[in-house]
């Protein structure tokens, strides 16, 4: 359950002001009304994305040392911290096209997230943690979290919740959980200390 948690919980906080939030909003507002084929285009994007993400991560873990991995976490994770501090811009070839809001959804997001730090904390997670179901599972939840509000809700959704100021609780805990890997708290995994 440690790993659905802490991986429901980073990215859902790492997606707050996101490039990928930010085209849940302009998608619904792009396809007004036509919710629920977004939600399912941004499940099936990150599922897919997620899963080969935290199945690198899996293939990482079988094949590095535990005292490498211990120091490549914690470093990447301090990383996200910073990553997470800079504020997201909506590229434009990842504005929506003609295809409709499910294909259009699928195609973007899936795009969109290759290279996010939601990815690739995805793929640090499935270094970390054992059980790569609960990662995924957790991740997905965490991007579902953070959309589907974005989707049913758009624009005034940003008036209420202060995407700048949530920046920074997911940038402290990236950091919180970079340094807890460093310090070498390996929640059972047997990674090695230096």
């Amino acid at each position: 359950m440690e790993a659905l948690f802490a991986s429901f919980s980073m990215v859902a906080l790492a997606e707050m002001g996101d490039k990928t939030q930010l085209l849940s909003f302009l998608l619904a507002s792009r396809f007004s009304g036509r919710h629920w084929p977004i939600i399912a285009g941004i499940f099936c994007a990150t599922i897919a994305n997620h899963f080969l993400a935290a199945g690198l991560g899996d293939w990482v873990a079988a094949n590095v040392s535990g005292s490498v991995m211990r120091w490549v976490l914690g470093l990447a994770f301090l990383g996200f911290a910073a990553w997470a501090l800079i504020p997201d811009t909506l590229d434009a070839e990842e504005k929506p096209d003609r295809f409709g809001p499910f294909l259009t959804t699928l195609i973007a997001f899936f795009i969109a997230e290759i290279g996010d730090k939601t990815q690739f904390a995805t793929v640090a997670l499935g270094a970390q943690y054992a059980n790569l179901g609960q990662v995924v599972v957790g991740t997905t939840l965490g991007m579902m979290a953070a959309n589907v509000p974005a989707v049913l809700l758009g624009e005034r959704l940003a008036r209420y919740i202060p995407l700048a100021k949530m920046r920074f609780v997911a940038a402290a805990l990236f950091a919180i959980f970079g340094a807890m890997v460093l310090v070498g708290v390996n929640f059972g995994l047997g990674l090695g200390s230096a």
